[in-house]
Parts: C-alpha cells; sequence; structure tokens
C-alpha cells in the first residue's frame, strides 16, 4: 500500500520541528521554512508545490552532468544486488574501488598513481593533515607541522577541515587547529584595485612567502588552496599569483595540496584546475562531481613524491573510515567516468560550453549594479553594488545578496549569494540555448534587484 504524498506544509512542518540543516539561521528558519524539492530532471529542479528552477549551481557544486544519468543509477543498482558493502580494511578490497582507484591514476599525469578514498572532501582535507604529517615524521622532519591555508577558502566542515577554511565567522564557533595559518586570498576587487592585477597577483603571492619566513621554511609543511575559491565567492586570482606561489613553494621545500573538490572533473575547462593553471600539487582533494552527486565518495590523488615514503617505511599509517572506498560509491563513480569520455566532456567544456557562458557571464558588467565580473570555465560571480567607482554597496551588508537570490528563484533560477557577491556554475550538460537562458533570467533578477534598491535600470 502506498503512502498519501505529504503536503508541503506538512513537510515544512516536520523539517522544522526536527531537521537542522548545514549552514543555517536555525532561528530564522523557523520562521521562514525552505523549499521541499521533489524531483529534477536535466538542468531543472522541481519543489513540492511544483515550482521549477533552472539550476545554476549544479545541485552543491555537484551535479555537473545534471539529474538524467541514468546509467549511473544502474551501476549502483548493479553494485547493491551484487555486494552492498564490505570494508577496505585488514587487506580486504572490492573490484569497484581497485578500477576507480586505476582509472583516476590513468586520468592524471604523472606523478599521480595512488588514492585514499573518503566520503567527503572534508574527510579527504582531514585525511590530507594526516598523510602530510605522517610523509614529514617518516623524513625525520617532525618540525614541519604549520599548514598555511587562505581567508575565504573553502575546505570543508570538520574541525580540522573547517581549520584549514579561511571564514572568520566559522571559527567564532570553535577552536580551529593551533597549526593551521591563513592569508590573504588573491581577491584583486576586495584587496587591490589600487594596483594593476598583474602587480597584485605578485604581491598576494608574497604574502606566502612573508608566511613563510615569519613561521621558519623549516617548521611549515603544507599549503592548501583551491584553483579557483569557489564558496568564498569564485576569485580567480590574476594571471601573475599561481606561477610566483609554484615558485615559492619549491624554494622552501613546502608540500602544495590542490583542494579540487569544486574545480575538479571539468568545471575550469581541463580535468582539474591544477592543469588549467599549470600547478604542481603533491595532494589532490576531491569529491563532489567525480559521481556526479548521486553517492558520496572523496579522496586524495597522492603524489609518487609522497607515496615512496608512505609505502617503504613500514608500520601502519593509523587512519581511515568505515566507508572508505564503499562499492556502490565507486560504481557511481566509474559510471560518471564513462559519461564523461563517452561525450567527451571536458573538451565541450573548454572549446564550446565555457567560450560561450563566458561571454554572456562577462557582459553583465555593463549592468548598472555590477561593480566586477569574475569567471573561468564553468562557474562565474558578480559584484553587486550601487557604484561602480568606489564600490558602494546597495544596502547593508549581505542584503543585497540576499535580495538578489530571492529575485532569481522568483525568476525560475537558482544562484547562490555569499555576501554581496552571486556567484554560478551552471551543469555542464547545458545547451548554448540553456545557457543563454539562465543569463536572461539573470539579467532579469539583477533588473529586480536594481528596483528594489532604487536604481534606474
Amino acid at each position: 500500500m502506498t503512502a498519501q504524498p505529504l503536503t508541503t506544509a506538512e513537510l515544512q512542518a516536520l523539517d522544522n520541528a526536527h531537521h537542522l540543516h548545514p549552514f543555517t539561521d536555525y532561528a530564522d528558519y523557523r520562521k521562514q521554512p525552505g523549499r521541499i524539492i521533489t524531483s529534477a530532471e536535466h538542468i531543472t529542479i522541481t519543489d513540492s508545490d511544483g515550482r521549477h528552477y533552472m539550476d545554476g549551481m549544479s545541485g552543491l557544486w555537484c551535479c555537473n552532468l545534471g539529474y538524467s544519468q541514468e546509467s549511473i543509477v544502474e551501476a549502483v543498482t548493479r553494485q547493491l544486488h551484487q555486494l552492498p558493502f564490505y570494508n577496505n580494511f585488514f587487506q580486504c578490497s572490492n573490484q569497484p574501488s581497485v578500477e576507480l582507484a586505476a582509472r583516476l591514476s590513468a586520468l592524471l599525469p604523472d606523478p599521480f598513481n595512488n588514492v585514499f578514498f573518503t566520503n567527503s572532501g572534508s574527510e579527504a582535507n582531514d585525511t590530507n593533515l594526516r598523510i602530510v604529517r605522517r610523509y614529514w615524521d617518516l623524513l625525520e622532519q617532525p618540525k614541519k607541522r604549520i599548514v598555511l591555508s587562505r581567508v575565504n577558502g573553502y575546505h570543508g566542515s570538520t574541525i580540522a577541515a573547517a581549520s584549514l577554511g579561511g571564514f572568520k565567522f566559522v571559527h567564532n564557533q570553535f577552536e580551529k587547529l593551533p597549526y593551521v595559518e591563513h592569508i590573504q586570498p588573491p581577491n584583486w576587487y576586495a584587496h587591490g584595485r589600487h594596483q594593476s592585477e598583474h602587480d597584485f597577483g605578485i604581491a598576494c603571492a608574497q604574502e606566502l612567502q612573508k608566511a613563510i619566513d615569519h613561521h621558519g621554511a623549516d617548521n611549515v609543511a603544507a599549503f592548501i588552496a583551491e584553483p579557483v575559491q569557489g564558496a568564498g565567492g569564485v576569485i580567480v586570482p590574476p594571471a601573475s599569483y599561481w606561477p610566483e606561489v609554484q615558485r615559492i613553494l619549491d624554494a622552501n621545500d613546502i608540500l602544495f595540496i590542490s583542494d579540487e573538490v569544486i574545480c575538479g572533473f571539468g568545471r575550469t575547462g581541463e580535468l582539474f584546475g591544477f592543469q588549467t593553471f599549470n600547478t604542481q600539487p603533491d595532494l589532490i582533494t576531491f569529491a563532489k562531481a567525480v559521481t556526479n552527486g548521486y553517492q558520496p565518495l572523496g579522496g586524495v590523488m597522492v603524489s609518487d613524491r609522497i607515496a615512496a615514503v608512505l609505502t617503504a617505511s613500514g608500520g601502519e599509517f593509523g587512519h581511515g573510515f568505515t566507508y572508505s572506498g564503499h562499492p556502490a560509491a565507486c560504481a557511481a563513480a566509474l559510471a560518471t567516468l564513462e559519461i564523461m569520455q563517452r561525450d567527451n566532456t571536458v573538451a565541450r567544456v573548454k572549446e564550446t560550453l565555457a567560450p560561450h557562458f563566458q561571454a554572456g557571464w562577462q557582459a553583465l558588467a555593463d549592468h548598472p549594479i555590477v561593480g566586477h565580473v569574475r569567471g573561468l570555465g564553468m562557474f562565474g560571480s558578480i559584484e553587486l553594488v550601487r557604484n561602480k567607482a568606489s564600490g558602494e554597496r546597495l544596502g547593508k551588508e549581505s542584503e543585497a545578496g540576499a535580495t538578489c537570490r530571492q529575485a532569481c528563484l522568483d525568476n525560475g533560477l537558482v544562484m547562490r549569494a555569499v555576501g554581496d557577491s552571486m556567484i554560478i556554475a551552471p551543469p555542464l550538460v547545458c545547451s548554448t540555448a540553456e545557457l543563454d537562458e539562465l543569463l536572461r533570467r539573470a539579467t532579469a533578477a539583477l533588473d529586480a534587484t536594481a528596483a528594489h534598491f532604487g536604481v534606474a535600470v
């Protein structure tokens, strides 16, 4: 007997009574319940009241291939029938995790031939800390403990991963790890408009050198960063930034962790963001799009430099998760990678979708309330302002962002507000016509936001 579906009001009442959501003001949510998403197809999500929205955020940066990939569902279903679970502890493994480790190693250039599986990007970055510590200890350099990160970088929500992240309001809610320090992010609009983007990129990279000098290179273990800061506002660094960062890391013998949870699997126009910017990481964090969001899976790609030390040492690496290399999650990832290869997804992004999207996105700079436009590949951000020259905001802090986000929803589009920045990350399966419609709805939301704050369009 099929249960009667609950109404929106009934679902919202149960949600409010029992469900504590991530990154949510609970007092506010009690007053204004959220939308209940009930179905999705291709790049459109539908709520319990039947309203449709173009998903301009690919779920949460993860459903790069949209919501209609039946072959992933079939792969997971087959695996659940054959082997729903077994752990990878105690000298055991399973075929999907073995195949996925080999497949990822084949996709990445040398020196990446080993992978440690986790369930999320947060757990992967926790794992990075454990690997970095173990590596330097085995090399008899126990003083190398400090990990440098960036303000407004996002690396996850466990205590370790949130410590690596650079959001002050998050750090105010717990005691972050004492050996994690943060430096200025490469946000030219916020910090460097008095100089050229090239000069700012060099100066910002030099903040890394200053931190190393302050602590001493013998005490600094690693630097972690996203190729493009995602949740921090889609901060695309100046072209001069990453080459100087890489030079500094090499000169000081400091490991580089490239957090590719958002940038990975095609979003930048290459398979990974480090390939777009020609950096040379020692560890690569991945998650989200590796399964197209259909199953939770993350991991760390480990360079040969580090793997050689770990595997030659003897002694147990005391770290792991019950669901590391879960067979159903790995089956989802294998099916996702198969679709990407079959459809030439990365090449299509680089050659067709990204140029088309970025042309339309950059054109938003002409809108009266857009002070700055950033973008690369298939994501972008815009700063909402009242005065383009001074950067004066439209209202109180974050007020314009909240207003514009609601205007997007009113126009059938999901975008995300980060303060007074609006950010977007469309699925990589959009057609150019769908991208045009997405941009039309974004423009309509900007017009509505301008009207709300009394700015003529």
